[in-house]
């Protein structure tokens, strides 16, 4: 009886060691095929620029009347108004249409001045208007901008804001963009297989950066200046063939 169970117990062992053997190959040839994969790929990056002018531009102005006595606010309104003329006029006359120039409201507010006993000394009452101008001639806005300050030497007290200037139209130059930097992928990997032995098969993956738009010489910002750079990188693995 206990030989039986012995020889039971041994074909179980038996049994139990071969399927070990069995997963242990399965386990080995798994891992040396995905470490063949892993051997036979390169990651390489595609970098592609372009410097593009910006093709929108937006710019405010400001202007500014004041007077000490509540009696003459209707004749600060119409200084005002004749103040908002003349900036537009100077404007129109810079090559701005009347669809660029968007008058805004003009914004009445009052400031009391106190002596330390809380006693009203003074006051001042203050008319802000607002002009922007929204326009695709962005090499106009330059001149513009001259052309108002002749306004502050004859008294108008205004404040001209610096423009902003920007890129609208990446998506007319992505799909070059991107095959640019695919194209350039392709040349690094073809220099490393190159130099390995190798050479460059299809695409495993890829992964497209983000595209970025930079004001020419500068590492942040894009508002400030016409000419701007446009970059982006993708990350591609390539298969590689003996």
């Amino acid at each position: 009886m206990n030989v039986s169970i012995r020889k039971t117990e041994l074909v179980i062992c038996a049994a139990l060691l071969a399927v070990g053997i069995a997963l242990s190959g399965f386990f080995i040839s798994e891992t040396l095929y995905k470490s063949k994969v892993a051997l036979n790929t390169a990651d390489v990056k595609g970098l592609a620029e372009r410097r593009v002018q910006a093709d929108k531009a937006f710019w405010s102005i400001q202007y500014t009347v004041m007077g000490d006595d509540q009696s003459e606010i209707q004749q600060l309104y119409k200084k005002s108004e004749q103040d908002q003329e003349k900036i537009i006029a100077k404007l129109r006359e810079s090559g701005f249409t009347e669809t660029e120039i968007k008058p805004g409201i003009i914004n009445y507010s009052k400031r009391e001045f106190r002596d330390e006993n809380q006693k009203l000394v003074d006051s001042k009452h203050q008319l802000v208007g607002e002009i922007e101008v929204q326009t695709e001639n962005v090499t106009l806005v330059s001149e513009g901008r001259a052309n108002l300050n002749t306004l502050i030497a004859l008294g108008l007290d205004l404040q001209n804001n610096p423009p902003s200037y920007h890129f609208t139209k990446l998506n007319d130059i992505k799909p070059e963009m991107l095959k640019e930097a695919t194209k350039n992928a392709r040349l690094a990997a073809n220099e490393f297989a190159t130099n390995a032995g190798v050479k460059v098969g299809g695409i495993r993956s890829a992964r497209q950066g983000g595209f970025v738009i930079r004001d020419v010489g500068v590492n942040y910002g894009d508002t400030k200046k016409i000419e701007k750079d446009v970059r982006v990188v993708t990350n591609i693995t390539f298969f590689l063939t003996d």
